[in-house]
């Protein structure tokens, strides 16, 4: 079949895959369009008398290879809304071809089901192929087509022979072969569709047989463009304009459909969580710490007061309410912590307490109350994964693994532990000490080791959702970021004024693409974590911010514990003019009280 056939009996010449360029283009109105559907002589345009054949006959400017690569790209996409007579005379006009003359018999026989001359046009397309070898895996997509559609026809016989006879041959993919063998029972061609996870014969499936054959990249794009080679550019540029915005902070759904390509993706700080939504002042001392839990429905801060106050999230409003107030913690409440279901919270105290508390967050009530020895101070708790289990320790040398009714399963002699966090393999636990260190102790084997070395005191420190990444607050020098698994220092944020208090920072965001800490200059510090400079200072508090925690299910939804006695619940702008917050810098976000 000729791409660009003049209708005589002259033998075709060799196919060229670039544009003609100044040539006369009238041979492309052949049997066959430049998309690669069949066509009448002329396409259903107008003949040579049209304005389109005067201009296909006048001297081109001589495209570059880029403009070619664009015209290519958007005949692809028209051709996919089905407006082959534009794509045609875009072809013509420019002198491009969409594709190789052999590409195009080779989708017209998949999709027609000519599966004899598909294959007899692989070996055409063979000496234009990156790996000739790339062959056998073509014919075996092509032959896994035919063998289903055989089934589906309940033509038996003819599927069996394909199976043996030219399947079976090919000696690839044996484990695949005995899979499709198995089809040969079903009994029904739905049954046949649901086991083999296949659309049918038809349109759908064997489109998507082209997709697997143009996306394996057997064929050079010159022969046969990617699929929505288009559409993939445009949300790789979407993606990667989302990724550059500083304040990006929700997920992007519906592909493209919900995207304007006609302006740069920005989002307006009024969206980010830069402002006063409430300020909670049920607590009657300083405020510890606050953490919400892994639902996002509930957020639980601890005091200097000796309380607990679980606060409910409202799911639309977001608004907290005091739920339960838990109390009697002598020492005070200087460290939380949910475990994995939500359903019990344990709280610390300071360095002089040698209890912990575990709670029941549904009945408020005490399920135990543990200390092992009034010499211990347990100021740091971490949940095992499978929420039965928990670690605690101190900084007088106790390192405990416990059950929920405070039975000590193990014990770390001599390890003065300043923060505890247990990894997900069940069996890792982090702990920061006395030597400006970060060691990883595995209670199975009774073996540790060394994974972060600093120079100062490690305060608190917190890790990323898929272990990979460690967040540090050090002393007199701020907020820390180190890769766990390569054991290096990736970067350290500046601003924030940290000093000998224990300050809690936290990941937080849309995938976790944000850190935020608190600060004894009062502020809360709001990072993007690619860059060490604040992209958010927070005003409000009057005293040291001791904690941080940002909601894991409202990524617009943040809280902060401070000396002063509040937490503070940060979200969006409430409802301002635009001309209120448009004069604000990306170092400006400031609270705005209501």
């Amino acid at each position: 079949m000729q791409a660009n056939g003049t209708g005589g009996q002259e033998p075709e010449p060799e196919p060229q895959l670039s544009c003609r360029n100044g040539e006369s283009s009238s041979s492309a109105a052949g049997a066959v369009h430049s998309n690669g559907l069949l066509s009448s002589a002329n396409n259903g345009l107008p003949s040579t008398e049209s304005p389109a054949s005067d201009t296909s006959t006048k001297k081109k400017k001589r495209l570059s290879q880029s403009d070619e690569d664009v015209i290519r790209l958007i005949g692809q996409h028209l051709h996919g809304l089905g407006l082959n007579q534009t794509v045609d005379l875009l072809m013509q006009e420019s002198g491009c071809r969409l594709e190789h003359p052999a590409a195009t018999k080779f989708r017209n026989h998949v999709m027609e089901g000519e599966w004899e001359k598909a294959e007899s046009d692989l070996n055409e397309l063979k000496a234009l192929m990156h790996s000739p070898s790339a062959v056998v895996r073509m014919k075996f997509l092509l032959l896994q087509q035919k063998y289903l559609e055989y089934l589906e026809d309940g033509k038996v016989l003819e599927a069996l022979q394909v199976l043996r006879a030219e399947l079976t041959p090919l000696k690839y993919n044996t484990e695949r072969i005995h899979v499709l063998s198995g089809y040969l029972m079903c009994s029904h061609p739905d049954d046949l569709r649901a086991k083999a996870e296949w659309e049918g014969k038809g349109t759908a499936s064997r489109s998507k047989l082209l997709d697997k054959l143009q996306i394996s990249s057997y064929l050079p794009p010159s022969v046969m463009l990617p699929p929505r080679r288009l559409q993939t550019l445009l949300r790789q540029a979407v993606e990667l304009q989302r990724d550059r915005c500083l304040y990006h902070n929700t997920k992007l759904d519906g592909g493209l459909d919900n995207v304007s390509l006609l302006i740069d993706h920005v989002c307006s700080r009024k969206q980010f969580p830069c402002y006063t939504q409430q300020i909670l002042t049920e607590h009657c001392n300083e405020v510890w710490f606050c953490k919400f839990s892994n639902d996002g429905t509930k957020l639980a801060s601890g005091s200097k007061d000796t309380t607990v106050i679980i606060w409910q999230v409202d799911p639309d409003s977001h608004q907290l309410k005091q739920l339960k107030t838990l109390e009697g913690h002598a020492y005070g409440v200087s460290y939380l912590a949910w475990s994995p279901d939500d359903t019990y919270l344990i709280a610390c105290g300071p360095d002089d307490c040698s209890e912990l508390w575990l709670w029941s967050v549904q009945t408020g009530e005490l399920r135990t109350k543990m200390s092992q020895s009034h010499e211990d101070s347990l100021t740091s708790v971490a949940w095992n994964p499978d929420g039965k289990r928990f670690v605690t320790g101190g900084q007088r040398g106790q390192f405990y693994q416990c059950d929920l009714d405070g039975n000590l399963l193990d014990s770390w002699e001599g390890v003065r532990v300043q923060c505890l966090w247990c990894l997900s393999d069940g069996r890792t636990v982090l702990a920061s000490d006395t030597h400006q260190r970060i060691r990883g102790y595995n209670f199975e084997d009774l073996t540790d080791r060394n994974i972060v070395q600093e120079d100062h005191p490690i305060m608190s420190f917190t890790v990323s959702k898929n272990g990979r990444l460690a967040l540090l607050n050090v002393a007199t020098q701020g907020v820390h970021l180190w890769d766990l698994q390569d054991r290096v220092l990736v970067r350290k944020y500046q601003g924030v004024t940290q000093g000998f208090y224990t300050i809690h920072s936290c990941f937080g965001g849309y995938n976790e693409d944000f850190i935020a800490s608190g600060s004894e200059d009062h502020k809360v510090y709001i990072w993007h974590k690619r860059s060490e400079l604040p992209i958010a200072e927070l005003t409000g508090h009057t005293r040291t911010v001791n904690c941080v925690s940002w909601n894991p299910a409202l990524p617009g939804l943040m809280a902060s514990a401070s000396d002063d006695g509040t937490v503070r619940v940060w979200g969006p702008a409430p409802f301002l003019d635009s001309q209120e917050t448009e004069g604000l810098t990306g170092t400006e976000c400031y609270s705005m009280d209501s």
